[in-house]
């Protein structure tokens, strides 16, 4: 099912949402290029996306949702579903994309910085959130290569069922 988006104003945030850790990317003012912002611990995503909205105007949020290789919906999926859920009740006036990411953190993993060769050390998040080591380095560059990916489909989505 396709459909046309309502929110036409405002910055895009995208969410790669893990059991521990969620990558949180943000779009310039005009949709156009996606930038990793911070891991924050998943028990403080609320927070976060609260900050989000009122500090960098984001109106639309983008979230991966991890079919499995078959397309469907697994545990996982559920699992980020759920969060997903709790978003939306906190956060009616967001419009919320549910994109599937299947392969997006395993990419992001092998490009650019705080790929699979950078350094170990922990990364701080904007708002004191830390990842850890490679694989925290690698949530928010996750997030930011679906929001890319979301901004260069032009806004038509694919909603998951």
């Amino acid at each position: 099912m396709h459909s046309r988006l309502r929110s036409a104003g405002g910055r895009v945030a995208a969410l790669d949402v893990g059991d521990v850790w969620t990558g949180v990317a943000v779009s310039d003012e005009t949709r156009t290029l996606a930038r990793p912002v911070s891991v924050v611990g998943s028990e403080r995503l609320l927070e976060e996306l609260e900050s989000l909205v009122r500090e960098e105007g984001v109106a639309l949020l983008v979230v991966g949702v991890p079919k499995t290789l078959s397309g469907e919906v697994g545990y996982q999926a559920r699992r980020v579903l759920d969060t997903l859920a709790r978003i939306e009740e906190r956060f009616p006036q967001l419009d919320v994309v549910r994109w599937d990411e299947r392969f997006t953190t395993r990419l992001a993993a092998g490009s650019g910085p705080g790929g699979s060769s950078g350094k170990r050390g922990r990364r701080r998040g904007k708002n004191g959130g830390t990842g850890a080591g490679v694989r925290g380095r690698v949530d928010h560059l996750a997030a930011a290569r679906m929001l890319q990916e979301y901004l260069e489909s032009g806004g038509t989505i694919e909603t998951l069922q």
